[in-house]
C-alpha cells in the first residue's frame, strides 16, 4: 500500500500518477483484468527512487547533526 501519492515528496512522479489514475478511471473490469499494472509499476518504481533520494537527504543531515553534537561536546569537555 502507498502512502498518500499527492504530496510534495512526489511531485517528480505526478505524470506517473496521473496515468494510473486515469487507467483506474477506466473502471473495474479494466483495472481487475491487469491492464493497469504497468502503470502501477511505473508509479512503484518512481516512488521507491523518490523515497532513495529523501532517505539519502535524511542520513546526510543526520550525519551533520552528529558531527556537530560531537564537536559540541569535545568543546565542552575542552573548556570543562
Amino acid at each position: 500500500m502507498h502512502p498518500h501519492l499527492h504530496t510534495k515528496d512526489n511531485i517528480a512522479c505526478e505524470e506517473v500518477m496521473t496515468a494510473l489514475e486515469e487507467c483506474h478511471a477506466r473502471g473495474f473490469l479494466w483495472k481487475s483484468l491487469g491492464m493497469c499494472s504497468d502503470a502501477k509499476n511505473q508509479v512503484t518504481l518512481c516512488l521507491r527512487a523518490e523515497r532513495l533520494k529523501r532517505i539519502a537527504l535524511n542520513r546526510e543531515a543526520a550525519k551533520a547533526k552528529r558531527e556537530k553534537i560531537k564537536k559540541t561536546w569535545a568543546d565542552i569537555d575542552e573548556n570543562s
